[in-house]
Protein backbone atom coordinates (compact mmCIF):
# COMPACT_ATOMS: atom_id res chain seq x y z
CA UNK A 1 0.00 0.00 0.00
CA UNK A 2 1.44 3.37 -0.99
CA UNK A 3 -1.11 5.74 0.59
CA UNK A 4 -3.45 5.69 3.57
CA UNK A 5 -5.81 8.10 5.28
CA UNK A 6 -6.69 8.69 8.91
CA UNK A 7 -9.57 10.52 10.58
CA UNK A 8 -9.46 12.54 13.80
CA UNK A 9 -12.01 14.34 15.92
CA UNK A 10 -11.75 16.24 19.18
CA UNK A 11 -14.06 18.34 21.37
CA UNK A 12 -13.25 20.48 24.41
CA UNK A 13 -15.39 22.78 26.58
CA UNK A 14 -14.72 26.50 26.67
CA UNK A 15 -13.70 27.80 30.11
CA UNK A 16 -12.61 31.11 31.60
CA UNK A 17 -8.98 31.70 32.51
CA UNK A 18 -7.29 29.96 29.58
CA UNK A 19 -6.11 31.22 26.20
CA UNK A 20 -7.97 29.97 23.12
CA UNK A 21 -5.42 28.12 21.01
CA UNK A 22 -6.37 26.72 17.60
CA UNK A 23 -3.75 25.25 15.30
CA UNK A 24 -1.07 26.69 17.59
CA UNK A 25 -2.40 30.26 17.14
CA UNK A 26 -3.78 32.22 20.09
CA UNK A 27 -7.23 33.50 19.07
CA UNK A 28 -8.32 36.61 20.96
CA UNK A 29 -11.35 35.54 23.04
CA UNK A 30 -12.51 35.71 26.64
CA UNK A 31 -12.42 31.92 27.07
CA UNK A 32 -10.10 29.08 26.16
CA UNK A 33 -10.37 25.33 25.81
CA UNK A 34 -10.12 23.09 28.86
CA UNK A 35 -7.69 20.21 28.60
CA UNK A 36 -4.70 18.46 30.15
CA UNK A 37 -2.50 20.03 27.46
CA UNK A 38 -3.21 23.44 25.93
CA UNK A 39 -6.59 22.08 24.74
CA UNK A 40 -5.98 22.78 21.04
CA UNK A 41 -8.82 20.73 19.50
CA UNK A 42 -7.63 21.39 15.96
CA UNK A 43 -4.17 19.98 16.48
CA UNK A 44 -5.59 17.11 18.56
CA UNK A 45 -7.86 16.12 15.65
CA UNK A 46 -4.90 16.34 13.25
CA UNK A 47 -2.78 14.21 15.60
CA UNK A 48 -5.43 11.49 15.69
CA UNK A 49 -5.77 11.64 11.89
CA UNK A 50 -2.01 11.23 11.39
CA UNK A 51 -1.77 8.45 13.97
CA UNK A 52 -4.73 6.69 12.37
CA UNK A 53 -3.23 6.88 8.89
CA UNK A 54 0.07 5.51 10.17
CA UNK A 55 -1.68 2.76 12.15
CA UNK A 56 -0.24 4.03 15.44
CA UNK A 57 -3.28 4.25 17.71
CA UNK A 58 -4.60 7.51 19.09
CA UNK A 59 -3.51 10.61 20.98
CA UNK A 60 -4.41 9.15 24.39
CA UNK A 61 -2.13 6.15 23.90
CA UNK A 62 0.86 8.41 23.21
CA UNK A 63 0.05 11.39 25.46
CA UNK A 64 -2.18 10.12 28.30
CA UNK A 65 -3.93 12.79 30.36
CA UNK A 66 -2.81 10.89 33.46
CA UNK A 67 0.85 11.65 32.68
CA UNK A 68 2.10 14.82 34.40
CA UNK A 69 4.74 15.30 31.67
CA UNK A 70 2.00 16.46 29.31
CA UNK A 71 0.28 18.88 31.69
CA UNK A 72 0.01 22.19 29.81
CA UNK A 73 2.14 20.98 26.87
CA UNK A 74 1.76 22.85 23.59
CA UNK A 75 -0.15 20.63 21.19
CA UNK A 76 2.21 21.70 18.40
CA UNK A 77 5.01 19.91 20.29
CA UNK A 78 2.89 16.74 20.40
CA UNK A 79 2.16 17.06 16.68
CA UNK A 80 5.85 17.28 15.82
CA UNK A 81 6.45 14.10 17.88
CA UNK A 82 3.61 12.32 16.09
CA UNK A 83 4.99 13.31 12.69
CA UNK A 84 8.36 11.90 13.78
CA UNK A 85 6.70 8.64 14.90
CA UNK A 86 4.83 8.35 11.60
CA UNK A 87 8.03 9.02 9.63
CA UNK A 88 9.88 6.39 11.66
CA UNK A 89 7.09 3.94 10.74
CA UNK A 90 7.56 4.68 7.05
CA UNK A 91 4.76 7.23 6.55
CA UNK A 92 4.85 10.90 5.57
CA UNK A 93 1.85 13.19 5.94
CA UNK A 94 1.21 14.78 2.54
CA UNK A 95 -2.18 16.47 3.02
CA UNK A 96 -4.55 17.46 5.82
CA UNK A 97 -8.14 18.66 5.46
CA UNK A 98 -9.60 19.98 8.72
CA UNK A 99 -12.76 21.68 9.96
CA UNK A 100 -13.27 23.67 13.16
CA UNK A 101 -16.84 23.72 14.51
CA UNK A 102 -17.48 26.76 16.71
CA UNK A 103 -20.38 29.13 17.17
CA UNK A 104 -18.12 31.71 18.72
CA UNK A 105 -15.75 33.34 18.48
CA UNK A 106 -16.17 34.25 14.83
CA UNK A 107 -13.10 32.59 13.33
CA UNK A 108 -13.09 34.00 9.80
CA UNK A 109 -10.82 36.97 10.69
CA UNK A 110 -8.20 34.54 12.05
CA UNK A 111 -8.34 31.63 9.61
CA UNK A 112 -5.24 32.71 7.69
CA UNK A 113 -3.21 32.92 10.90
CA UNK A 114 -4.56 29.61 12.24
CA UNK A 115 -3.77 27.91 8.93
CA UNK A 116 -0.27 29.39 8.80
CA UNK A 117 0.51 28.23 12.35
CA UNK A 118 -0.81 24.73 11.70
CA UNK A 119 1.01 24.49 8.35
CA UNK A 120 4.26 25.42 10.09
CA UNK A 121 3.76 22.65 12.68
CA UNK A 122 2.94 20.17 9.92
CA UNK A 123 5.87 21.40 7.79
CA UNK A 124 3.27 21.62 5.01
CA UNK A 125 3.48 23.85 1.99
CA UNK A 126 0.56 26.02 0.87
CA UNK A 127 -1.06 23.08 -0.94
CA UNK A 128 -0.61 20.62 1.93
CA UNK A 129 -3.40 21.89 4.17
CA UNK A 130 -7.02 22.94 3.80
CA UNK A 131 -8.84 24.51 6.73
CA UNK A 132 -12.49 25.40 7.21
CA UNK A 133 -14.67 26.77 10.01
CA UNK A 134 -18.36 26.01 10.49
CA UNK A 135 -21.09 26.76 13.01
CA UNK A 136 -24.00 24.59 14.08
CA UNK A 137 -26.46 27.48 13.61
CA UNK A 138 -27.12 27.56 17.34
CA UNK A 139 -27.82 23.84 17.74
CA UNK A 140 -26.48 21.78 20.63
CA UNK A 141 -23.68 22.48 23.09
CA UNK A 142 -21.44 23.78 20.30
CA UNK A 143 -24.20 26.09 19.12
CA UNK A 144 -24.67 27.42 22.64
CA UNK A 145 -20.98 28.35 22.67
CA UNK A 146 -20.09 25.82 25.37
CA UNK A 147 -17.22 24.25 23.43
CA UNK A 148 -15.36 23.86 20.16
CA UNK A 149 -14.87 20.74 18.03
CA UNK A 150 -12.53 19.88 15.18
CA UNK A 151 -12.39 17.14 12.58
CA UNK A 152 -9.44 16.22 10.36
CA UNK A 153 -8.48 13.82 7.63
CA UNK A 154 -4.81 13.18 6.93
CA UNK A 155 -3.37 11.57 3.83
CA UNK A 156 -0.09 9.74 4.34
CA UNK A 157 2.20 8.23 1.75
CA UNK A 158 4.71 5.42 2.19
CA UNK A 159 8.28 6.73 2.34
Amino acid sequence: MTARSGIGIDVHPLVAGRPLILGGFIVPFEKGLAGHSDGDVLIHAVIDAVLGGAGLGDIGSHFPSTDARYKGIASAVMLREVLRLANNSGWKTTYVDATIVAERPMLSPFMGQIKAALAQSLDAGPDGLNLKAKTTDGLGFLGRGEGIAALAIATLERT
